[in-house]
């Protein structure tokens, strides 16, 4: 019988500790593969505008996606094994991984909703127990990564677009089941979140806290 509850969960400063792709870059920084000087300044203002939600979704996502252009998918593969090992996992808190562990022992339907790219996200929800990941798709020509997003980045309103056709490709809406629940620390995510029954704000920013407040939402702490 088809779950009739739905778990979705944001990653970045949900899940984790930190920004999967902010994380990505210092990675390759503090490797010697991108100088320093320059890109990261420009790293930091994205960030910071992604968090206001000043950037939009092609800008940020590309910006990202730039990182991969020009590497053989073999030397981006072993980069981002050690990364996984170095920067990601200790940034997974254990009040994460039980989060997500309850919904899985209720045999709700979990899904992975996350603006990073999927490249970075696919194993670090592999090590958090999700099957389902919803993930912006990096662009690849002639066996290489061209910096471009396939299709629709997975970002503020493009999540519900995202979640919408993934769902109707199960043969499903997000009214077939009887709960839905949201984790989410972003005011990027206030549109899906304002759509599911159970939305729960995750160490939200102060946009998101505020909204969380005034409509009575859950707000809950994962470090």
């Amino acid at each position: 019988m088809p779950a009739d509850v739905l778990a979705l969960f944001d990653l970045d400063h949900t899940l984790l500790t930190l920004d999967s792709d902010d994380a990505w870059v210092e990675y390759l920084i503090g490797h010697g593969v991108i100088e320093r000087a320059g890109f990261e300044q420009r790293n930091d203002l994205i960030v910071e505008r992604y968090r206001k939600g000043e950037v939009g979704p092609l800008e940020f996502t590309e910006f990202y996606l730039s990182t991969f252009v020009g590497h053989p998918l073999a030397q981006l593969g072993r980069w981002r094994t050690d990364y996984l090992e170095h920067c990601i996992l200790p940034a997974i808190p254990a009040s994460a991984r039980a989060v997500v562990a309850t919904h899985h022992d209720r045999g709700d339907l979990c899904v992975l909703t996350t603006a990073t790219n999927r490249f970075l996200s696919e194993p670090i929800a592999h090590e958090l127990g999700f099957t389902h990941v919803i993930a912006t798709e990096p662009q690849m020509r002639d066996g290489g990564f061209t910096g471009k997003v396939d299709g629709v980045p997975n970002m503020r309103e493009c999540k519900i677009e995202r979640l919408d056709a993934w769902l109707a490709g199960r043969g499903r809406g997000l009214a077939d089941f009887r709960e839905s629940w949201f984790y989410s620390d972003s005011l990027n995510d206030i549109p899906l979140l304002s759509r599911v029954t159970h939305p729960v704000a995750v160490n939200p920013d102060p946009v998101l806290a505020a909204l969380a407040t005034k409509k009575r939402w859950p707000v809950i702490e994962i470090r």
